[in-house]
């Protein structure tokens, strides 16, 4: 096993910046992706980031995450209310995966205070902006490098 973190992004993070940027705030995925790998840097890990809306794909990002990441961290946008598929996936990893929301999903509409992933990771971060990454990150190498 490397000591890559993989960070995933699911739907509509690819319009960080300009989506609700009164949600969301004005931080692009490029900067999250890049303040993911300067904190994983700290720690002598590496990142591998990847986004996509389609959720087939970030499944099989995942099943290649089994055989060659440290740990992941998810943010699954809208999928973590919705994909029972999604969450059967996390399950079969073995690393420490960490849920991260960047808006406050228990202070939004109630159809987004359950997610269907929190009960199968090792920990959530929601509503702290895009420092939930950094947070995760940290966790992680602390997991990882011990």
């Amino acid at each position: 096993m490397s000591g890559d973190i993989l960070v995933l992004n699911g739907p509509n993070l690819n319009l960080l910046g300009t989506r609700q940027p009164q949600v969301y705030g004005h931080d692009t995925l490029d900067g999250v992706v890049e303040l993911c790998r300067r904190r994983a840097k700290k720690f002598g890990l590496t990142v591998t980031a990847r986004q996509s809306n389609h959720e087939g794909l970030l499944i099989d990002w995942i099943h290649e995450a089994r055989r060659s990441a440290a740990g992941i961290v998810i943010n699954p946008g809208g999928l973590a209310h919705t994909s029972i598929v999604l969450r059967d996936a996390v399950v079969t990893v073995e690393c420490p995966v960490v849920e991260v929301h960047i808006s406050n999903i228990h202070a939004r509409e109630e159809f987004r205070h359950q997610s269907y992933l929190t009960p199968v990771v090792d920990g959530v971060i929601a509503g702290l902006g895009v420092a939930g990454y950094a947070l995760a990150v940290d966790y992680l190498a602390a997991k990882i490098t011990r």
